[in-house]
């Protein structure tokens, strides 16, 4: 007797959800919220009928936009990869030698370090 066990296929690829990958799914769900307790905040106020919806509706058409161009743009983890290379300085300048100098070598790695 042989076990028929069933085989699950996208185990390690991300959720897709009508062409969103991964964290966009989410960037869409947190403005969609953002749209509707400004629509609330915004009626509660007494702002008019006529004068919201189409506000509304033209936020939420560039949220969609927004969402679904950087999706095809930078795929699952390119957002999180451009964001981290703009947050890289292009250069160092150290004055002097002192920060090197004054540095500990640990004791696991003494045996790595370079004699000269």
């Amino acid at each position: 007797m042989s076990a028929v066990y069933q085989i699950n296929k996208g185990v390690g690829k991300p959720i897709e959800f009508r062409g969103l990958q991964g964290q966009y799914i989410a960037y869409l769900a947190v403005g969609l919220v953002v749209l509707l307790l400004l629509f609330t905040a915004l009626y509660l106020l007494g702002t008019p009928l006529v004068a919201l919806l189409p506000l509304v509706l033209v936020l939420g058409g560039g949220l969609f936009f927004t969402v679904f161009s950087l999706s095809a743009r930078f795929g699952v983890h390119g957002l999180g990869k451009f964001m981290a290379k703009r947050g890289l300085p292009l250069y160092l300048k150290f004055s002097s030698r002192r920060l090197f100098t004054g540095l500990r070598v640990l004791e696991g790695n003494r045996e790595r370090q370079v004699r000269w």
